[in-house]
């Protein structure tokens, strides 16, 4: 999936952290207006920090945006626009921080017109002179899949405590007027909806981040097929059903159930990073190819076209597997169509190993490529 390209790009050879949390704003304005509202504040009051830091004035750490707006505006260095702009972001943003009302995209629209005349001062003003500001322009909700509300918060948040620690960083190492580019960004930051880091899972030395999309994920024993009786046996104890229920450190997971040693929170774990990895995939199908359907089988996957789905599920279609077939008939599955989306789920089914699930996957796949 590539980048969308947002409307503060220009302000990546200033500050890369500033557009991108800009870039999360844009986001947000038809998502949540109130995330958009509450979070525009932070992005100004930064700016603010810089122009105190640039100006060498005393910016008491304990200070909060107002103060921060009456320490320019005391000192001579904003213009009554820029002063009522700034006033403008910090009064909705409070609000929106604090009313339960629901808030319009009207009012997400013109804080965004604000920050707009804030930054354009702040650039003018503070930044490089051969930087070429835009004209302001409306953004307009994009058509596409979009962040869920609460990834939206979580991204916001890491960018400004990224940003945060830049500014630091840069105001300890050099003087402001010497600053081109902050502090790299080592990780990419404009993962599709559902790939922001929500927890980190560790086994000892070794690191698994969990994506958004997967924080409440059923964690279906058949995909794991080395601690599958291991993960059923913790379920039973109401233990790794879920992956909201794992704990934050894999070791002594095999405490929970008897017989079991180290080495099985091991293995879970080594599959664990596998699931995560095939999870990423599947999701960037569906995400670049909405509405289709799909069956997956461990790490491979079968468009399923209209044809396919209306094969029938009998021996005279699908050679070696009459268990099966007779069993999805009784459930009235008759269809390709019926099959379940994960495969490996049809384990379930009496005398029904992982074998004859792989058999009816390949048979999908021959099907597939003669319907195409």
């Amino acid at each position: 999936m590539t980048n969308h390209p947002y409307f503060y790009q220009f302000l990546e050879p200033v500050s890369k952290e500033l557009a991108l949390v800009a870039r999360e704003l844009e986001n947000s304005i038809f998502t949540s207006p109130r995330m958009m509202l509450t979070h525009a504040r932070v992005f100004v009051e930064n700016i603010l920090q810089q122009v105190i830091y640039a100006e060498k004035l005393a910016d008491d750490p304990r200070a909060n945006l107002k103060d921060r707006i009456d320490l320019l505006n005391l000192n001579g260095y904003l213009t009554p626009e820029i002063r009522d702009a700034l006033h403008h972001v910090r009064q909705i943003g409070n609000q929106a921080a604090h009313d339960s009302r629901k808030f319009r995209y009207s009012e997400a629209l013109l804080s965004w017109e604000a920050v707009y005349k804030i930054v354009s001062w702040y650039l003018e003003v503070y930044g490089p002179v051969t930087l070429k500001i835009p004209e302001y322009q409306d953004p307009t909700p994009r058509m596409e899949q979009s962040y869920e509300m609460s990834e939206i918060e979580i991204r916001l948040k890491a960018l400004e405590e990224l940003l945060t620690n830049s500014r630091k960083h840069e105001q300890q190492e050099t003087g402001f007027a010497e600053t081109a580019v902050t502090v790299e960004i080592t990780k990419d930051t404009a993962e599709p909806p559902g790939f922001t880091t929500i927890r980190m899972i560790t086994y000892k030395d070794r690191k698994l981040e969990v994506p958004y999309f997967l924080r409440d994920a059923f964690l279906l024993p058949q995909r794991f097929s080395k601690s599958e009786t291991f993960l059923i046996r913790l379920g039973a104890e109401q233990q790794a059903r879920i992956m909201s229920e794992l704990p934050s450190n894999l070791e002594g997971l095999h405490t929970y159930v008897k017989r079991y040693s180290d080495k099985n929170s091991e293995t879970f774990f080594e599959e664990l990073q596998n699931y995560i990895e095939e999870e990423k995939i599947r999701r960037r199908l569906t995400l670049e190819r909405p509405g289709e359907l799909f069956f997956f089988y461990k790490s491979d996957h079968i468009v399923v076209t209209e044809e396919l789905s209306r094969v029938t599920l009998n021996p005279d279609e699908f050679k070696g597997i009459p268990g099966l077939l007779r069993q999805l008939n009784e459930d009235d599955i008759k269809t390709v169509e019926q099959l379940p989306k994960e495969l490996v789920i049809l384990a379930k089914y009496a005398n029904v190993g992982i074998g004859t699930v792989e058999k009816l996957f390949d048979q999908l796949k021959e099907k597939q490529l003669v319907v195409k």
